[in-house]
């Protein structure tokens, strides 16, 4: 049951690596690669069940700490540079 699970989960980080590559629009793709990084989350979570390795989790749980912390930082680089040009004046 829990390898469906695994698999499952490998097939949707699949489709938002996709995403994030043919994505139309910037904000698309951050989206994408959040959820990939979601997937990896709960990918982790199901491997240390798997295996019986409890010490599985705390890097599950790093690395969605760290994958808000980045989605953050590119969504303000996003904006300020959307601030940035439009507050450029047209020549």
């Amino acid at each position: 049951m829990y390898y469906v699970v695994a698999f499952a989960t490998l097939a949707t980080m699949a489709l938002a690596l996709v995403r994030a590559l043919l994505g139309p629009s910037v904000y698309d793709r951050v989206l994408a690669v959040n959820m990939f990084g979601t997937k990896t989350v709960l990918l982790l979570s199901v491997i240390a069940l798997l295996f019986g390795r409890p010490d599985f989790l705390d890097l599950a749980l790093a690395y969605a700490l760290i994958n808000f912390i980045g989605v953050l930082a590119v969504l303000v680089f996003i904006r300020s540079r959307a601030l940035r040009s439009s507050s450029d004046p047209a020549p």
